[in-house]
């Protein structure tokens, strides 16, 4: 019997001593890394944060406290100390256990969370209705180094420090968010790393003030911002903040960790813990790659833990190419032309497929940190100020840019930018959190911009060209995944034009209907019209490229066949669906009309061939909805 099967939840934990925590935290990493072998996962984000979830969970009672996870990559050791070790293996899979905090999943989640630098705003909600209702609760916020860079927790903390709030911090330093860690935040952090004699200074200097006497919370307060002075800047950059700093410690040393949170506990105020830790820690290869094993492809199959090393045997990069790989391809090869041509992402250079770009130019390329609301900004500046900005992010995180679209971008009337899109639609087993389900619905009502969807490959570099050439703000929108293999789609049969789409096949005068379809849903919608064609129904296909403008002369068209089909992997309401709809009622046209999207639900967790099975974006799907099924 292991360590595991007897101590499933917190409470159990307070029966085990340092020695037994040590090895409790082993069995912990082999779990992790046998199931996200076989399910895949955030893994080494997880791994580096074992000993400090084991001492957060002896220390606290999070039945009554609230820890609030930022993001979640690292929550996978607390789910399984809190009641879900049965149902670990079940990890990101359809009806299983999300792949981050999950407040409907379990009363130890306080938060549901898969997004950056909200945890310590969370917390300190937290804290500040329990002082309100004058409860004695704790709130915890563990952060990464990454997603402290983010406004969003700044702007927490500068509230948390001015309100006086009960609230401990957790800086889980690694030095990473998903890759290196930038900006002049992680500056500061490595000054404190970088000093070994700290330590004894500061060990020196607490002798000297034990003789000398002090009255009072606020020399208390006095004597710390003292030892903090001497330890590092940046721990009176926190006590600016109001924040009583404590560290850097050992992020894997459990008895200090318990001493130290102990100590923490009893205390009041903000205070913020800074710990170092390992990304990866305990898994070799992890720990040599931490930013491959970020978000881990399966890369094992049964209890074979052993088959998992050495690293140099662990394939996780696709076979096939991906948007991701064209978006970095065309763009360096776009920038060899065009000495304008800048791209910015945040903390997202290895994900929006821009390393290669980052090497070969270095001065036109802007990590900006977890901060993807500035980098919209910066892009609206580089664009006044003469250069053509890509930013390349995720459809989810674009999101957290929104009033800087409407106020820095396009209220500035036609600057030349061009927002690349990534993983819009439905992206898998990270679930409701990331899936880029609202991009198309969230853009389409702001004036002044062009909407662009690629059917494949060669469309979507033919669109990111023709996007820098437009003089035009332009939102392109792709896929996570690899692009259709050339031949599943007729050959392009018209030039790129704007609110231009494309007739890839004729109903031949049938009248059985037209599907029109857009981005990623071009592909089956052909293939679903040459299954139907088989039946004796011949559907009309189009590729409506452009979500906005609309092409009204493809609209009319397909509308003559008596009844459209739209075809789109974003919500149905507000979509391009709607869209097509609002053109047929303002111009009166009658037309049975019928719109395939993402239903009004958060939709959970699956591989994405599942998810087009469930939601019918398969040729399968497609087919039963063309025949009203």
């Amino acid at each position: 019997m292991t360590l595991l099967d007897s101590h499933t939840f917190p409470a159990d934990l307070t029966r085990l001593n340092s020695s037994a925590l040590t090895a409790l935290a082993a069995e912990l990493r082999a779990l992790m890394i046998e199931v996200v072998g076989k399910n895949g996962g955030h893994l080494a984000s997880s791994l580096g944060v074992v000993e400090l979830t084991l001492a957060l969970h002896r220390v606290f009672d999070f039945r009554r406290d609230a820890l609030v996870f930022d993001v979640g990559h690292q929550c996978y050791a607390h789910k399984i100390l809190t009641g879900r070790r049965d149902r670990f293996s079940t990890l990101r899979q359809m009806g299983g256990l999300s792949g981050f905090p999950n407040a409907a999943e379990s009363p130890y989640d306080y938060f549901t969370s898969g997004h950056a630098s909200a945890s310590v705003a969370a917390a300190a909600g937290w804290a500040a209705a329990a002082k309100i209702r004058g409860e004695a609760r704790q709130a915890v916020a563990v952060i990464g180094d990454g997603s402290l860079g983010g406004g969003l927790a700044f702007e927490a903390m500068n509230h948390a420090g001015q309100a006086g709030l009960d609230l401990l911090v957790v800086l889980n330093d690694n030095e990473m968010s998903i890759g290196k860690t930038v900006g002049a935040f992680a500056a500061y952090l490595e000054q404190i790393r970088a000093r070994p004699d700290a330590t004894r200074l500061r060990q020196l200097l607490r002798r000297f003030l034990r003789g000398v006497p002090l009255v009072g919370d606020a020399l208390v307060r006095a004597q710390e911002h003292l030892l903090n002075l001497v330890k590092n800047p940046a721990g009176a950059f926190f006590q600016a903040m109001n924040f009583r700093y404590f560290g850097p410690f050992d992020g894997h040393d459990i008895p200090q960790l318990l001493a130290t949170l102990t100590k923490l506990k009893n205390l009041s105020g903000p205070r913020l813990l800074h710990v170092i830790t390992e990304k990866g820690r305990g898994f070799s290869a992890a720990a040599a790659d931490p930013e491959l094993f970020h978000s881990a492809a399966p890369f094992a199959t049964g209890n074979d833990v052993a088959r998992l090393l050495p690293a140099a045997k662990i394939t996780l990069a696709p076979t096939s190419t991906t948007y991701t790989d064209i978006f970095g391809a065309t763009l360096c090869a776009m920038a060899a032309e065009n000495p304008r041509l800048v791209a910015i992402t945040a903390a997202m250079t290895a994900g929006a497929g821009l390393k290669n770009f980052a090497a070969k130019f270095p001065d036109r390329f802007y990590d900006v940190g977890i901060a993807e609301s500035y980098a919209v900004t910066l892009a609206a500046g580089l664009a006044r100020g003469g250069m053509l900005p890509v930013v390349g992010v995720y459809s989810t995180f674009l999101q957290r840019a929104y009033d800087q679209i409407f106020h820095d971008v396009l209220l500035q009337k036609n600057l030349p930018l061009i927002l690349a899109i990534d993983r819009a639609g439905l992206v898998g087993n990270d679930g409701p959190t990331h899936h880029g389900a609202f991009d198309i619905s969230y853009l389409r009502h702001f004036p002044d911009i062009v909407l662009l969807a690629p059917r494949d490959g060669d469309e979507f570099a033919t669109m990111l060209r023709w996007a820098a050439n437009s003089g035009k703000t332009c939102a392109i929108r792709y896929p996570r995944g690899a692009a259709p293999e050339r031949g599943l789609l007729p050959f392009a049969t018209a030039p790129l034009t704007l609110g231009r789409g494309e007739k890839l096949r004729d109903d031949h005068g049938r009248g059985d209907g037209a599907l029109v379809a857009y981005g990623r849903l071009v592909a089956p919608a052909f293939a679903a019209a040459e299954k139907l064609a088989a039946r004796g129904k011949n559907f009309a296909v189009y590729n409506a490229r452009f979500a906005k403008p609309l092409d009204e002369e493809m609209l009319r068209a397909a509308a003559a066949t008596g009844r459209i089909l739209t075809l789109e992997d974003n919500a149905a309401a507000g979509g391009f669906g709607s869209a097509v709809a609002e053109f047929l009622a303002a111009r009166h046209i009658v037309c049975r009309l019928q719109m395939l999207g993402i239903p009004d639900r958060f939709i959970e967790g699956a591989t994405v061939a599942q998810l087009d099975r469930q939601l019918g974006f398969n040729v399968e799907g497609i087919t039963r909805a063309a025949q009203g099924e």
